[in-house]
């Protein structure tokens, strides 16, 4: 009986690391490294805040509250996607406002007929030319 609930607490405490292990990876791939501010935590491998990281979680303290502390030492810049919330929305639809242009764009151009579309870029020589007539007698003249 003391064996099973060594092995359980044994596997309790694996996987309580393993969410553990994943709540770190999540937050350091959630934040920007502030030393040259290019790249994530997770990316770049800021050691200082990786260990902070690290510390507030095995503290017990929640994904948004280790946001909420970055946040306000650093401010919005930290976070690797902007807040969807006031402008920083702008981030968010603009792409998708493009996209369906595109879109659109691409389908009325597939729905163009081919005749309409050749006949477009064909030189017109059906069309009366005003005194095309007297232009050729003239041209006649000259030779």
């Amino acid at each position: 009986m003391k064996l099973i609930l060594l092995l359980l607490s044994v596997l309790s405490l694996a996987l309580a690391s393993d969410a553990q292990e994943d709540l770190i990876k999540d937050l350091e791939q959630s934040l920007i490294a502030p030393c040259c501010w290019s790249g994530t935590v997770y990316d770049h491998g800021h050691p200082q805040m990786e260990k902070e990281i690290r510390q507030m979680v095995e503290g017990g303290q929640t994904r948004q509250e280790i946001i909420d502390h970055f946040l306000a030492r650093y401010g919005e810049r930290i976070l690797a996607s902007p807040i969807a919330s006031g402008f920083n929305l702008m981030a968010w639809i603009t792409p998708i406002i493009i996209g369906l242009i595109g879109i659109a764009v691409f389908l009325n151009y597939l729905r163009t007929p081919k005749a309409v579309a050749a006949g477009k870029s064909k030189p017109k020589s059906d069309l009366k030319i005003p005194y095309d007539d007297q232009i050729e007698r003239e041209l006649k003249a000259l030779d």
